[in-house]
């Protein structure tokens, strides 16, 4: 839904790597305020502040894989529809496998991580740090589905590209790209009744559709990487 825009501003982050963010997250912020109300604007203040982090994270986390390989990062990019790492070079097949990992594993650490934390002050109320416990559960489960959620089989999500890598371990290119983009259609076709369902029964509003013309190009043996 969101493009990447403008960049609002840089900054040098860790291993050294520029993090660009972009002016679309002020229209993400804005539009989870108009729907929480600006009643709950502290609320809202604080799940922007844990999504971002944790997509930060995310990313760094593909940035890890890559400098771990030696392969040169030029960016990390936060937007309003997620973040994403830029290479300044191609990465082999195996290369990309780990760095596509990292990301989900590195929100299913942080899941792992807040849960302990919040478990061990909710088991100690003396401490009387509950309210912390309330947030790290929160950002606990917001990294849990972080991970599920990008661990779906459509592009571009980590998912699909894993699959695809998978894929490509046994089958010809050509083969591989047929069968992950198959797979992902049928994803990307479900995900609209999905969609409905979830907004309706948790009121969550998704903001990202996978590609279904895309998924069908590679089903059919059309798409060219």
């Amino acid at each position: 839904m969101f493009q990447t825009g403008p960049t609002l501003f840089s900054v040098k982050g860790l291993f050294g790597v520029r993090v660009d963010v972009s002016q679309s997250l002020v229209i993400l912020a804005g539009l989870l305020l108009f729907l929480a109300g600006l009643s709950n604007i502290l609320w809202v203040g604080i799940l922007v502040a844990m999504l971002l982090t944790s997509i930060y994270l995310h990313e760094l986390g593909h940035a890890w894989g890559c400098l771990i390989q030696g392969v040169p990062v030029t960016r990390i990019v936060l937007h309003g529809g997620g973040g994403f790492c830029e290479h300044a070079r191609s990465a082999s097949r195996h290369q990309q496998e780990l760095i596509v990992a990292m990301g989900p594993l590195v929100n299913l650490a942080l899941w792992a991580l807040a849960s302990l934390l919040s478990w061990w002050i909710f088991s100690s109320p003396a401490m009387g740090l509950d309210a912390i416990g309330s947030y790290l559960m929160l950002f606990a489960r917001l990294n849990l589905a972080l991970f599920v959620f990008n661990l779906i089989p459509v592009q571009p999500l980590d998912g699909g590209k894993l699959l695809q890598l998978g894929l490509l371990r046994f089958l010809p290119q050509k083969q591989a790209i047929r069968m992950a983009g198959a797979v992902g259609l049928v994803f990307a076709v479900l995900w609209w009744p999905a969609l409905i369902y979830v907004y309706l029964t948790f009121g969550w509003l998704l903001l990202f559709a996978p590609p279904i013309m895309l998924h069908w190009h590679m089903a059919r043996g059309e798409y060219r990487p």
